[in-house]
């Protein structure tokens, strides 16, 4: 029986840069695109003699890459050794892998439950699917003459083959293609804390939540959860070979949230444990020492998500990071006052958005009914709806508040990649998200996460203005992903996403 789980790529909305220190936020909204992994055994019975083997076999399927790659798994480190180093691996996979059957054997043995060596004989078989969504294929659309719309990307078959590029240096050491081109949705993260949590559901008596089911949060799904990020980090950062903000990882795995990052000294007191050691410290870690925050935060009813890939050429993430750290350490009289100011203008962010959370529990009809009337209007009008009610003005004030701080935020992160001499909001983003917030049902557009040329993202009042967004980017180059927000994390998927409707025709060919 195989066990499908997922877990969700994501979208930073606010925190930039800033994420990367305590105490300062994050937000951090989890996307419907989401990663796959699929795990069951490769042999459906044992020779009889396989009790004395010191080896397991485990195949790594990514049918989108046509690549599959072979392991010999040790039974008595859980270390993972390729057979074919040559045609490389995947680092990501790898600790994941490895990690994940470790604490789960550990988990076995403390509970009683014996060795889950038997069941690691029979062979860990793998397959690794994203959506559509986390890879570009602006280049095949082009090249078939097609128009750049959600329509042509909605129907392209679901886990279409990816098309690799040479790698490429567009403009300076700050803009890099990938080899494998990607919108900047956490792949990474999300991949290995599908594959952390698959393994672990198989192999023990970790329980996900079902995709879905709105299943309650209590203190096992918590301590499950809580195993499963822990790995996953660790994981994560063990590929990278660096202790990041973790933020895409934490979204992966309880999906939209408030997040304060955690301190790197906790994943680094991991570095150097022996297998065996390895769970125990991950549980150390997540009841005694971890100091990351985070708090469920979706954004409130009836605002939506839409993320847009404009085609300017890919940024170079680390790039970007290293100028903005090295202009952070630099003893400038302006460094603290925008870092400070980018820090309180996050937090005026954080406060409307959740002011108007609550409005809508308070005073829902209401609060859709002044969305309704503010998304076919432009924001200078806005407050000409309001009525004679405290609660209508109530909503409009904080519309516009939560628009104007995140007007803040956009200057002054402009400001910040002025003094570190790195394209933040580059000119030509900047065009596109001011003609962007200009029309009618746009609270505030943006560009996500480390900024640069990768992405854009709005947020409007409806799935009218939603469509019209799409429609303008669509008409200036820009294309618009189908996803939306989804505030779930990772998840137990109750069939293999490739017999879905969408997903039947997995193996269909690239469109180049």
């Amino acid at each position: 029986m195989a066990v499908v789980v997922s877990a969700p790529g994501k979208v930073l909305i606010t925190g930039g840069y800033l994420v990367l220190e305590q105490p300062n936020i994050g937000l951090v909204l989890s996307t419907s695109a989401r990663f796959y992994a699929i795990v069951k055994t490769i042999h459906e019975t044992l020779a009889p003699d396989s009790w004395s083997w010191a080896w397991s076999d485990v195949k790594v399927s990514s049918p989108q890459l046509f690549k599959e790659t072979n392991y010999k798994l040790s039974l008595r480190d859980y270390s993972l050794r390729n057979v074919a180093p040559s045609e490389g691996g995947n680092p990501f996979v790898e600790n994941a892998v490895s990690m994940a059957v470790a604490v789960a054997a550990a988990r076995a043995s403390s509970s009683g439950a014996g060795s889950i060596n038997p069941l690691l004989l029979q062979g860990l078989e793998i397959t690794i699917l994203g959506n559509n969504s986390f890879y570009s294929f602006r280049k095949q659309i082009e090249a078939q003459q097609l128009p750049l719309t959600v329509e042509t990307l909605t129907s392209l078959p679901e886990f279409s083959a990816i098309t690799r590029n040479p790698t490429e240096v567009v403009s300076g050491d700050t803009n890099v293609l990938p080899e494998v081109a990607k919108t900047g949705l956490g792949s990474s993260a999300a991949m290995t804390a599908a594959v952390v949590a698959a393994v672990l559901q198989y192999l023990s008596d970790v329980k996900l939540p079902l995709h879905g089911s709105g299943q309650t949060d209590t203190v096992e799904l918590r301590q499950h959860l809580d195993l499963v990020h822990a790995v996953s980090q660790a994981a994560h950062c063990a590929a990278q070979g660096k202790i990041g903000s973790g933020f895409d990882v934490s979204a992966a795995v309880y999906g939209s949230q408030r997040y304060v990052r955690f301190s790197p000294s906790v994943l680094a007191s991991q570095e150097g444990s022996s297998r065996q050691t390895f769970v125990e410290k991950m549980r150390r870690l997540m009841i005694e020492e971890w100091d990351g925050e985070r708090t469920p935060y979706g954004l409130p009813p009836h605002l939506t998500l839409i993320i847009g890939e404009p085609g300017y050429g890919g940024s170079h993430t680390p790039s970007l990071v290293g100028a903005v750290m090295k202009w952070r350490k630099a003893n400038l009289p302006e460094r603290d006052e925008i870092w400070n100011s980018l820090a309180k203008a996050n937090l005026r962010v954080e406060a409307g958005l959740k002011l108007l959370n609550t409005l809508a529990q308070s005073v829902g009809k209401t609060y859709t009914t002044v969305l309704e009337l503010c998304s076919i209007l432009p924001v200078d009008q806005w407050q000409t709806i309001i009525d004679t009610t405290s609660e209508g003005k109530a909503v409009v004030e904080a519309l516009l508040e939560t628009r104007t701080a995140f007007e803040t935020v956009r200057g002054l992160m402009r400001k910040m990649g002025e003094g570190a001499e790195v394209p933040l909001e580059p000119p030509v983003q900047t065009q596109l998200l001011d003609q962007t917030m200009s029309m009618n049902g746009v609270l505030f557009a943006g560009v996500p996460g480390a900024g640069g040329f990768d992405a854009v993202f709005a947020v409007t009042l409806g799935e009218d203005a939603r469509n019209r967004v799409q429609e303008a980017w669509s008409s200036k180059g820009v294309l618009s992903l189908p996803i939306t927000e989804d505030p779930q994390g990772v998840s137990l998927e109750q069939e293999d996403p490739r017999t879905s409707e969408v997903g039947s025709a997995l193996h269909a060919m690239s469109i180049n």
